[in-house]
């Protein structure tokens, strides 16, 4: 069975075609395109600039997807596109696209939770068992863990996400957006040599970066007016942008290793699967995997194929989805900003 998948809740647009084998296998990945809308440094994604990106390249990124994988309309048997979570205006604008090509085609169609698509792409790819999953992007940060056919949450970000404080700061210091601001952060961050004393919010499983953000962007504004060098309160030592990003991103990470090794600890996993955009830092895989090397675990991530946002993890969730029966109508083929990981029914696992 072949899926064609739709994937813009964000400013990247992704086209997939992906096979399933009918007697079992691994799953064959046809075609993974994406085309990213890229804003100006210092500056945001717009959602309606966003969605007239996806307006006018998703024809164009399906007919080469289709190329690439060289197959036709009546190969496919689905028709998948992510329903949510997102940005509304970029979900209408795929959502759209996804009726468009249902109704030319005839094909059915399956809305997708963004979240599961990360989960099961990631469990593809990486052949994880049954991990505890970070799930960290620019509009997300959760800790997941699988039961009873349903992905639970076990702690979250209460305020914003952590791929959206570092995009933030990125803004802040203004960093290009070429290719990602979250993978400029951690270029810099990478030549940083002070760690600063930043606050440390975990509050049980949950986790708050609001409170970070606004002080190391303060400090981002001292340096700014200090021309003579600002310097840290304890060791004296001149603070630069690069300390800046390398102190967000150790203390960010700090909190997402604690409360995954919390729940790891509270399930009896041994395993951590980390999806999502951030999951591609390569810092955070280290440290994440020091922890879980100490515990006798082991950790599974992807590169920035399946890991950033992609049309393939869309047609990959949307397939197996579609394998137990469910399809959704034309009259529910809806978005919507809110799509809880755990309002999925997870049919296809047992």
């Amino acid at each position: 069975m072949i899926a064609l998948g739709l994937e813009g809740s964000a400013n990247k647009l992704g086209v997939g075609l992906i096979l399933h084998p009918p007697k079992g296998g691994p799953a064959q990945i046809l075609a993974n395109i994406r085309h990213t809308f890229i804003s100006p440094p210092g500056e945001g994604f717009l959602p309606k600039d966003t969605a007239k990106h996806h307006r006018a390249w998703v024809v164009r990124l399906v007919k080469q997807a289709m190329k690439e994988a060289n197959v036709s309309v009546d190969d496919v048997n689905c028709i998948c596109y992510t329903k949510g979570p997102g940005m509304g205006a970029p979900l209408q604008s795929v959502a759209v696209a996804a009726r468009m090509l249902s109704l030319l085609w005839g094909k059915e169609l399956v809305g997708v939770n963004h979240c599961v698509g990360h989960i099961e792409m990631g469990r593809e790819i990486t052949g994880a068992q049954n991990p505890v999953v970070l799930y960290v992007s620019g509009g997300n940060t959760q800790v997941i863990a699988y039961a009873s056919q349903r992905y639970r949450i076990f702690g979250e970000a209460l305020d914003i996400a952590v791929g959206n404080c570092l995009d933030r700061f990125a803004r802040t210091l203004n960093i290009s957006n070429d290719p990602a601001p979250g993978y400029n952060i951690e270029q810099m961050a990478k030549k940083g040599k002070n760690l600063l004393d930043l606050p440390y919010a975990v509050k049980g499983m949950d986790c708050s970066f609001s409170g970070i953000l606004a002080t190391v962007d303060s400090l981002a504004a001292k340096l700014e007016q200090d021309t003579t060098g600002c310097r840290d309160e304890t060791t004296g030592e001149i603070i630069t942008h690069e300390d800046l990003c390398f102190s967000l991103q150790e203390t960010v990470f700090a909190m997402l290793v604690e409360i995954t090794e919390r729940a790891m600890a509270h399930v009896g996993s041994s395993q951590v699967l980390i999806v999502g955009g951030v999951g591609c830092n390569e810092r955070l895989q280290e440290m994440m995997g020091m922890m879980a090397s100490a515990r006798g675990g082991s950790v599974f991530a992807t590169d920035e194929r399946f890991c950033i946002d992609n049309g393939i993890m869309i047609a990959h969730a949307g397939l197996l989805a579609y394998r137990t029966g469910f399809t959704t109508s034309l009259e529910e083929s809806t978005c919507t900003q809110r799509f809880r990981t755990d309002e999925v029914l997870v049919k296809w696992r047992d």
